[in-house]
């Protein structure tokens, strides 16, 4: 999609003195987003909630790309869609920018390069199973994303927290998805019902977005300047609009399912319709529709299907399979390409290949099972939920759905956070504070938050501390 021209602003008029009307940031080409997708993918650590406060932090706040209330409503329909969340709102940004084309290159980039690493590092542990170097690395830059998802916590919580309504909404959510282990489906459920109903009894309480941090002046002489509006923002949401409509959504929904589908059809003509190839890829695509609630909500499923049911990996491999999600970049499904290719390699006989060959294409089949839908729910979507934010009582139920949101990445900072600090014991007891991650955490938010640090830097010598430490320590 051609670059949209800046709109004006249309601030209001200002008594004493006149504020200079706010300049909407330049919409990046094509090719300035693509370097982003792609070093996003290299970046992207700390499962859902780390990845979503680096796209906040880099697309929000430093480029000034999509402005919050628009990040905010796209988030909200990502996080009650099955599949990953932060790639779907990796893939939502992408359309906004350079529609169907900028999604497909975001929602790629950002898995691309944690399944070419994974599957590195699945081939080292059947191969060698000592990959005891990876922790090492990773030592420093799990506690540094630790401190990322706290710093994002503040700043999404700053700026959709408006109301008291709204704090206590993000505190019950917090309470109940960490002390009484409500399901994440539930909680977005009743939160889109509270903000609804909330809204018409008492408006005040449930607003329906604004608010903007783009519109905020700076300085105090005799003309203030307000600071740049993002280049996507509530103000260009009309002139950037895609209009639904049934012949669109007949070829979206042909197309990507064509895709979807094309890989089985070709495994089963070529290796036969009982194969593994074939059996991944069916079984992983049903899974693909299941996955509400993040990752971990369907790898007990996963493991007892894979694991006891179809034999493709034992116990231990599936947990040394979500180690390497959980420390490399991408989003932690892609544990599930392990076991594909572990289910490959185990399997290589049946199809007369290589235990690499079949592996690499059971990978190859997994991931692309696995992430396809994701596209689909997004280009289908993503015109309906634009087309739908000027409605009051579905703007103060999706602002709802952000505080909540706001209180499930507490608790995943939260949860994280103990594992790194203080990680579980082979006989399921707490062991030892991990005083260093402690300290690598502090210092990174730090960092971060009061002297606003490179993201990257800090990734990269989080990662040399933890190696260094590992070496030395």
């Amino acid at each position: 999609m051609a670059s949209d021209p800046p709109l004006p602003s249309s601030g209001s008029a200002s008594p004493e003195p006149a504020a200079t009307p706010a300049v909407a940031t330049a919409h990046p080409s094509f090719r300035e987003a693509l370097r982003f997708w792609t070093k996003l993918g290299f970046i992207s650590f700390g499962g859902p909630a780390g990845q979503i406060a680096i796209m906040q932090h880099e697309l929000v706040e430093r480029k000034r790309w999509i402005g919050q209330e628009r990040f905010l409503h796209a988030l909200n329909y990502c996080m009650l869609l099955p599949g990953p969340e932060a790639q779907q709102l990796a893939i939502y940004c992408g359309w906004l920018l350079h529609r169907t084309w900028g999604g497909i290159v975001a929602g790629t980039l950002f898995v691309l390069p944690g399944a070419l690493v994974i599957w590195a590092l699945s081939w080292l542990y059947v191969s060698h199973g000592d990959v005891s170097w990876v922790a090492a690395i990773f030592n420093g830059l799990k506690p540094a994303v630790v401190a990322i998802v706290a710093a994002a916590v503040l700043r999404i919580g700053s700026k959709a927290l408006k109301t008291p309504a709204l704090w206590a909404t993000a505190a019950a959510a917090f309470l109940a998805i960490f002390a009484l282990g409500v399901g994440f489906p539930y909680i977005v459920a009743g939160a889109a019902l509270l903000g609804w109903a909330g809204h018409r009894v008492r408006p005040a309480w449930f607003p329906v977005g604004g608010g903007h941090g783009s519109s905020k002046t700076h300085g105090g002489g005799a003309a203030a300047v307000s600071a740049p509006r993002a280049a996507i923002d509530d103000a260009a949401a009309a002139h950037d609009a895609v209009a639904p409509s049934w012949g669109r959504a007949l070829k979206v929904t042909a197309v990507c399912g064509a895709l979807w589908a094309a890989p089985i059809v070709a495994a089963g003509l070529a290796f036969g319709w009982g194969s593994t190839l074939v059996a991944q890829g069916a079984f992983f695509s049903k899974a693909a529709m299941v996955t509400f609630g993040g990752a971990y909500a369907v790898l007990p499923y996963v493991a007892q299907e894979a694991v006891a049911t179809h034999g493709w990996l034992t116990g231990p491999e599936m947990l040394a399979g979500l180690a390497f999600a959980e420390t490399t970049p991408g989003p932690l499904i892609l544990v599930l390409q392990h076991v594909g290719f572990l289910g490959g390699w185990a399997t290589a006989a049946d199809y007369g290949l290589s235990p690499l060959l079949a592996a690499t294409l059971c990978a190859a089949m997994t991931t692309w099972t696995t992430f396809v839908p994701c596209f689909l729910w997004i280009f289908l979507g993503a015109p309906h939920i634009e087309r739908l934010r000027g409605q009051a009582g579905l703007g103060a139920a999706l602002s709802a759905v952000t505080a909540a949101v706001v209180g499930v990445i507490l608790n995943l900072a939260v949860w994280f956070g103990w594992q790194v600090w203080r990680p579980v014991g082979g006989a399921g007891e707490a062991a030892a504070w991990n005083w260093f991650a402690v300290a690598v955490s502090v210092l990174a938010f730090v960092a971060l938050h009061r002297f606003k640090a490179n993201l990257i830097a800090v990734i990269a010598a989080a990662g040399a501390a933890g190696f260094l430490w590992n070496l030395f320590g």
